[in-house]
């Protein structure tokens, strides 16, 4: 494949997963970073018994294996180990989208349901639950393509693809639910607006940064591989999905107190000078 220029390349074989070889370093090089730090902050939440915090550690975890596997593609000749690494980004990717279902569950629960929250939600059952989405999340992913494949190839995106589609309605109903229960909550305004700006967060990074490929992945995976090569729109769509980590560092952000009310506050600040400058005079 020319555009990456690696020698090696096998006729017919196309990795636009990784886009431009300089777009993968630079993406690689700054979320390792950020991620790092992300991690240390976020544990800093959860010594203060922040059950979401556990979530969003395993889900920056699942993006350092990301990024692992990104450093490899760009540097590594040997296709069989290719191949395993490979399956373990696209792994690491479902197990990402598990903890964002994780995530927006357990900020819908806290706003819809406080008494099973407070009582049920410890965190045994959290850990239980990361356990459940590292280990079913990659099972589901190659059971699905192994038994597709075997009935028929060309379906084996399809099922996969819309395996991968079924957080997006998760994700709504748990921000709707969340904004319905909001007036009958007792929970302080500060944190209302928090669980509200995180689960927004969460349903904004599916649908701009995963949304994209997994539905090119769905339609474009059974076409010819010269069609792959002249159309650049999947290499956009795989860089998208190489930012999603970035955004997950974000999340921290949102769970800090105070961040969404200076934010808010900065926004109706520049919004009140702005008036000030375009309001007439008398």
């Amino acid at each position: 494949m020319h555009g990456f220029g690696k020698p090696f390349d096998p006729p017919g074989v196309v990795r636009p997963m990784y886009g431009p070889i300089v777009v993968t370093y630079i993406i690689t090089a700054i979320g390792l970073l950020l991620t790092l730090m992300s991690i240390c902050a976020v544990y800093s939440l959860v010594r203060k018994d922040h059950v979401v915090s556990i979530y969003v550690i395993n889900l920056l975890i699942s993006d350092l294996i990301q990024y692992c596997c990104l450093i490899f593609a760009v540097t590594g000749s040997d296709w069989m180990l290719f191949g395993i690494a490979l399956c373990i980004y696209i792994s690491s990717l479902t197990v990402s989208i598990g903890f964002m279902v994780c995530i927006a569950l357990e900020r819908y629960l806290l706003i819809a349901h406080p008494l099973w929250y407070r009582f049920r939600h410890t965190i045994k059952f959290s850990v239980v639950l990361c356990v459940m989405v590292w280990v079913l999340s990659p099972v589901s992913v190659l059971s699905l393509s192994a038994l597709s494949t075997l009935q028929d190839v060309s379906i084996a995106p399809i099922i996969i693809g819309t395996f991968l589609l079924l957080p997006l309605p998760l994700f709504i109903f748990f921000l709707g639910g969340t904004i319905r229960a909001l007036s009958a909550s007792r929970v302080p305004s500060d944190e209302k607006r928090r669980i509200v700006g995180i689960l927004v967060l969460v349903l904004l990074i599916y649908t701009l940064l995963f949304l994209p490929a997994i539905i090119l992945f769905m339609t474009k995976m059974n076409t010819d591989h010269h069609t792959l090569k002249s159309d650049q729109l999947p290499y956009l769509a795989y860089v998208f999905l190489m930012l999603s980590p970035l955004a997950d560092a974000f999340l921290y952000v949102f769970m800090r107190k105070g961040t969404i009310d200076k934010f808010l506050s900065s926004v109706c600040c520049c919004g009140m000078d702005s008036n000030d400058i375009t309001s007439p005079t008398v």
